[in-house]
């Protein structure tokens, strides 16, 4: 029914087609339009998705049912052993609430662990519900922290990890 499959800058337009698809209802209740429409171009351009794909080593995974890509989640590791980051995770607002999120996530665990992974951190804005699914998924909040992106903009986070 769903498939997970890997990615490489070759798929960079799928990322950048779901990110048009799914970051503007995520975020239109806790940012101002052109706070979204700067963190796109900064987080999603072509540019800065090769950078995450080849410099940084970000793995991206797209998850697709049997007609389209549905989500995207990335992650790496950090620089502390053992510790790996959850960059993204993003999921069609169609197919939430039916066991596809956890899915994605669990796949990302499986993925990290097997990288020897033994926590997984993530951030995640301090006004986004999805913070309720990380703590039902086992995340707890590690510390919260507020990062200057530029252009007078701020992100709001709470930093939360999960023991594998």
């Amino acid at each position: 029914m769903y498939r997970v499959k890997s990615t490489s800058v070759a798929d960079i337009p799928v990322i950048q087609e779901l990110t048009e698809r799914i970051w503007k209802p995520t975020y239109q209740r806790i940012l101002e339009p052109e706070q979204i429409e700067y963190m796109i171009d900064m987080m999603y351009s072509t540019a800065a998705l090769t950078e995450q794909i080849t410099e940084l080593n970000h793995k991206f995974i797209i998850l697709q049912d049997d007609k389209r890509p549905i989500g995207f989640a990335s992650y790496s590791t950090t620089d502390t052993e053992g510790v790996y980051k959850l960059h993204k995770i993003y999921l069609d607002a169609t197919y939430q609430g039916k066991g596809v999120g956890r899915f994605l996530l669990e796949t990302v665990i499986r993925q990290v662990k097997k990288l020897g992974a033994t926590i997984l951190e993530l951030d995640v804005n301090r006004y986004n519900k999805a913070r309720y699914f990380y703590e039902k998924m086992g995340f707890s909040t590690y510390k919260e922290k507020d990062t200057d992106i530029g252009n007078g903009y701020v992100m709001e986070d709470f930093v939360m990890r999960k023991t594998l």
